[in-house]
């Protein structure tokens, strides 16, 4: 992430990655403030063996594109709602990517869409947790299928009760 304001909204993206048991490694790496590091860190995350990089940021968002620059390794943009333009300033700096660059990017503050989408890039090569994040998509179903079956008996009890 670009600030250690972005932690609240990123930290959907480590729980889901958690919850799907994937080792999850987290930075504070500023395209303008710290960019060598974050160049380091681009450069080197293919022989660290990561597979997929999220990159949430504010403002003008460079760091998801900076990094992208740096490596062939997915990256996942996360843009980062800010105060003055209530995040569409950092969404469209993160989805406008040049051709040949490309940055997969989420919702406004959709960090824990990018974590499930980072497991679904993983999970091609992992029999495991793609039948972990199969189980997830059937229990998020049975969850409405059941709310829904819920509403409709309260709806009948309010309906029978009030006659």
């Amino acid at each position: 992430m670009g600030s250690d304001s972005d932690l609240p909204n990123m930290q959907s993206a480590v729980k889901i990655l958690e919850e799907f048991g994937l080792e999850t490694e987290v930075y504070i790496l500023s395209a303008h403030r710290t960019p060598i590091e974050m160049m380091n860190f681009a450069r080197e995350a293919e022989i660290n063996d990561i597979k997929v990089i999220i990159a949430g940021a504010g403002g003008a968002a460079h760091l998801p594109g900076m990094i992208a620059a740096l490596t062939i390794i997915p990256v996942i943009g996360v843009p980062v709602e800010s105060k003055s333009l209530k995040g569409i300033d950092s969404l469209l700096s993160i989805v406008q990517m040049p051709g040949g660059v490309p940055v997969a990017t989420v919702a406004i503050n959709g960090s824990k869409n990018a974590g499930l989408l980072a497991a679904q890039i993983v999970a091609l090569s992992d029999y495991e947790l793609h039948k972990k994040l199969k189980a997830y998509r059937e229990n998020m179903h049975n969850e409405v299928v059941i709310k829904n079956e819920n509403l409709k008996t309260k709806v009948i009890k309010l309906f029978l009760g009030s006659n």
